[in-house]
């Protein structure tokens, strides 16, 4: 099942894609809050699937970022070798453990939204990630229950601005400014995802491939990141994590995004984020 914020006529909506349609979940009664709903069913998803309504068209909406409300938006730091490696030659180093940071919930954007370059900044970079959905309130989560508590998985970009980055320990600075957080399309539930170790990630610039990487190269996975986090504080539904990215970021190559590039993210089932990059005024 795929859940998705849409648009249609001025209105925004929670839906469920069936095809090529978007079917309206607004009987069910959160409005356009995905945190809403997933709270409700706490883990069980059955009365969405459920849900006979009327349907649009999916190519005459316009697919919004598919949660704008979680109380918490996380990101793992350094948790691909090969990017951790390539992040050497600009000060980084290998963490010893899980490095997390927290992105601003006001920084989300959705799936075509475009990611603006802030006037304070020419360092800004991409970074194409595996996206984690909470479904439920959880705590001290054993690893081998830990995919139990996701209710999907999208696709991301942790969008970062590596010179402010570089200010902060925290990396807080640099990944949170407004825009920088692209996720989407829609929310792929936990049932269509067999193995979330066994995704392949790709980034292209301007239809230049950079990023062409799969999440068993993570050195944390999914089930570790969730049994460490949770530790430290409870996890909500319609928490946000991204959990790192691969090699071939623009901070690697030298090179980051200019206003009139165009962002494209694809992971295997979860479908493509496509953000346009411009100038702030």
């Amino acid at each position: 099942m795929k859940l998705a914020r849409f648009t249609t006529q001025g209105t925004t909506r929670l839906g469920r894609i069936d095809g090529d349609q978007v079917v309206d979940l607004s009987k069910l009664g959160h409005g356009a809050s995905m945190r809403a709903l997933l709270d409700a069913c706490a883990g069980d998803l059955s009365a969405v699937a459920a849900v006979e309504g009327p349907a649009f068209p999916l190519d005459q909406v316009t697919l919004e970022v598919p949660i704008d409300d979680p109380q918490k938006f996380l990101a793992l730091g350094m948790n691909y070798a090969d990017h951790v490696a390539g992040a050497a030659g600009q000060g980084f180093t290998a963490p010893d453990s899980q490095t997390w940071f927290s992105k601003q919930v006001s920084c989300l954007n959705g799936p075509t939204g475009d990611i603006v370059i802030p006037r304070v900044s020419d360092e800004v970079d991409y970074e194409g990630e595996l996206v984690v959905i909470i479904g439920e309130r959880c705590r001290y989560v054993p690893r081998e229950d830990a995919l139990g508590v996701i209710a999907g998985f999208a696709v991301g970009n942790d969008v970062s601005v590596r010179d402010w980055q570089k200010r902060s320990p925290t990396f807080m600075l640099g990944k949170g400014f407004d825009t920088h957080g692209p996720v989407g399309p829609w929310i792929t539930t936990l049932e269509e995802v067999p193995d979330p170790q066994m995704l392949s990630i790709r980034t292209w610039v301007n239809d230049e491939l950079k990023q062409d990487g799969t999440t068993d190269q993570m050195i944390h996975k999914v089930a570790d990141q969730i049994a460490y986090i949770s530790q430290a504080f409870t996890l909500m539904p319609g928490d946000v994590i991204m959990t790192g990215t691969p090699a071939g970021t623009g901070m690697e190559r030298g090179t980051y995004l200019k206003a009139g590039d165009v962002v494209r993210i694809e992971i295997d089932g979860l479908g493509t984020l496509e953000n346009h990059v411009v100038k702030e005024a």
